[in-house]
């Protein structure tokens, strides 16, 4: 019977080669089905391998999970085959993890990870121990115990440090790291994180840092967010261009002399270990022979760990196109899958790019993200005509990687498009994520709160200042986050200040004065610059004209040293350069408004150009420079009637409305 099982599984590795899946499992099933019994290991063993093709290459997670119980029955006949055990453990909670059951996730690594830390199996236990406790800690993560993951985690390092292996170090320190970034609690707490992972990577051997890629592109995709958060945009810059040549060159086949992994040897191993477990599953063995096919069978379940251990090896120095891998087996699995990483570095140089009007390149790599995603959601059956009601679970585990990719994509778009008075692309923009939330609302909770922000930056665009403080309002209603709630406010604030009444006024001061007086204790540089901008608008308005100005120059130089945004400078300039004619400083306000000009002509931002040119036409009216009034008085016509044309083509079509009122109404 064990031949006709091998000539089986040839049979079956055969068809998996040539891409015939339902045929290869057909042959395995043929197995598990037969009248005649097998061996329990062969069964065993024939039902992990059928469950691992159902979930690599199908969508069948209920009928991988019933191979892998029906596995985990038979195993708990067997006193040994400990590997086999682990192996199903870690497949198990992969398959409750894809049907969204987190219980019996943490029950079944739990249980995989006792098991792995006493049983006596050598360096194989060890990384089956490291293995089950990173998935552990994922999975606290997800119900949002950071504080059960850290501790795990940090147990997780011990076990890796005890091992002698910094590669196994590095891959808890990097998971640590993305908890402490998602708790943000005490950044002196991440840049020592960030340290101890730079220190690990270099302790890698040199020749393994390559099979160790996708580990050093998640601790640098780490260590952009943040930057970015910190604000840091020349260093992030740089590091998105590094990672953009590091997967560069992981696309390339680089030629590897590689161990030589003999076929041979490994099925003799395997014969000679399923003698052993046959031999001690008779009764009647004395003690000392009992003692002695045990010390054999550890030896041989070493020596047959260290040879998987070298076809992984063979394989990794290969490289798989389609994944990015953090570590060794059996912890060869991915952060997040390779298309989703080289989308993240295209919308990192795009958060990166976009503040200073760099929009050509910005558009590139959103037009390149976009296509990918697309491409990928497409695979998962997600579709422009599917909502989530209709998916697998599976799918809405995988998937929601790449709707919050393609939201975030959508969101820099309609961004790009209002800078430069694209109206309607804006729109287009706007549709598919309303849309996108509409059909998906489990899988981009949350998300809501970024689209009435976009709206908000929408009705203020064209003018329709009411509605676009009552959008901000509303999304600061929708957030927990303290940080948006602020910049929601103030947005509000201005709206309101451009309404230009004086209960609009009174409404703009009761929302930034709050946000104003804690900005120091609870902002960060982004919202601090905002709150200064608009705090200084209303001095201004209010006539107190030296604080206006102290408020606006210091987060003029807030802005321009640490953001490099060109559109808010440029803001910040028009409203420093009205101040400066307020205050009779012509010679000032000349050049402050020709900066400005500038710059908001570098970003086709009309309206900036319009205000600009307008302040100019007034200076140069009240100095009685009648050639210059008229100079900047036809300039602005032209650009005020190009502004007016976008607005109103905008206006015609049937999404205007929608948009205006989206969300409004609806809490």
């Amino acid at each position: 019977m064990e031949s006709i099982a091998e000539g089986l599984w040839e049979l079956a590795e055969t068809h998996e080669k040539e891409g015939c899946i339902a045929q290869a499992v057909k042959c395995l099933e043929a197995i598990c089905q037969s009248q005649v019994s097998f061996l329990p290991v062969i069964e065993v063993k024939t039902r992990l391998r059928i469950a691992t093709l159902l979930l690599e290459h199908t969508d069948n997670v209920t009928h991988a999970k019933a191979h892998l119980e029906r596995a985990q029955l038979l195993l708990k006949q067997i006193p040994t085959c400990f590997e086999l055990k682990f192996r199903a453990h870690s497949l198990l909670s992969r398959c409750y993890q894809l049907v969204g059951t987190i219980a019996a996730v943490k029950q079944t690594l739990k249980k995989g990870l006792e098991l792995s830390t006493n049983a006596a199996t050598g360096e194989s236990g060890r990384l089956w121990a490291c293995n089950f406790t990173l998935q552990l800690a994922k999975a606290l993560t997800t119900e949002n115990d950071y504080a059960g993951a850290l501790r795990l985690l940090e147990s997780g390092s011990r076990l890796a440090a005890a091992m002698n292996q910094p590669q196994l170090e590095m891959v808890f320190a990097t998971a640590r790291l993305h908890i402490q970034l998602m708790q943000w609690e005490d950044p002196a707490i991440i840049e020592r994180s960030l340290a101890e992972c730079d220190q690990l990577f270099e302790r890698i051997p040199q020749h393994l840092k390559r099979s160790h890629a996708g580990l050093h592109v998640y601790k640098e995709l780490l260590y952009i967010f943040f930057l970015l958060r910190a604000c840091e945009y020349k260093e992030v810059q740089d590091r998105v261009t590094d990672l953009d040549t590091t997967l560069r060159e992981l696309e390339q086949a680089v030629s590897v002399q590689q161990p030589v992994f003999d076929p041979l040897v490994y099925q003799e191993l395997q014969n000679q270990f399923e003698w052993l477990i046959k031999e001690l599953q008779l009764p009647g063995a004395s003690s000392q022979r009992t003692a002695d096919l045990q010390y054999h069978y550890g030896l041989i379940q070493q020596r047959l760990f260290q040879y998987e251990q070298l076809k992984y090896h063979v394989a990794t120095l290969q490289g798989d196109p389609s994944k990015l891998q953090l570590g060794p087996a059996p912890l060869d699995e991915e952060w997040i899958p390779k298309a989703a990483v080289l989308v993240l570095v295209d919308l990192m140089s795009v958060v990166c790019s976009r503040p200073k009007g760099t929009f050509k390149d910005c558009t590139i790599r959103i037009n390149s993200g976009l296509d990918r995603v697309n491409g990928e959601l497409e695979k998962l059956g997600i579709t422009t005509q599917v909502t989530e009601a209709e998916l697998h679970h599976w799918a809405m585990w995988t998937g929601g990687v790449y709707l919050l990719l393609l939201t975030q994509l959508l969101e820099n778009k309609a961004v790009i498009d209002l800078t430069e008075a694209d109206y309607v692309g804006a729109q287009k923009s706007l549709i598919q994520l309303v849309e996108w939330e509409r059909r998906f609302p489990t899988m981009l909770q949350g998300n809501e709160s970024n689209i009435q922000v976009l709206l908000g930056h929408y009705a203020h665009s064209l003018g329709y200042f009411h509605e676009s403080a009552l959008h901000f309002i509303q999304a600061s209603k929708l957030t927990d986050n303290q940080g948006l709630r602020a910049m929601c406010q103030v947005n509000a604030a201005i709206s309101y200040i451009c309404l230009d009444d004086q209960d609009s006024s009174s409404h703009a001061l009761d929302l930034i004065a709050p946000v104003y007086r804690n900005m120091d204790s609870y902002l960060g540089v982004r919202e601090k610059t905002l709150v200064l901008f608009a705090s200084g608008v209303l001095q201004k308005k209010q006539q107190n004209l030296q604080e206006a100005r102290t408020r606006l120059a210091t987060g003029l130089k807030i802005t321009h040293k640490q953001l490099g945004n060109h559109q808010l400078v440029s803001q910040y300039l028009t409203v420093l350069g009205s101040l400066a004619i307020a205050m009779h400083d012509t010679t000032q306000a000349r050049d402050i408004l020709k900066s400005s000009f500038t710059l908001a002509k570098s970003l086709h931002d009309i309206p900036t150009q319009v205000t600009v040119l307008s302040e100019l036409r007034d200076m140069f009216r009240d100095s009685g420079e009648s050639g210059k009034e008229a100079e900047h008085a036809e300039a602005e016509g032209k650009k005020f009637e190009d502004l007016r044309r976008r607005i109103a083509e905008a206006q015609a079509t049937p999404y205007h409305v929608p948009l205006l009122q989206y969300g409004l109404n609806r809490y």
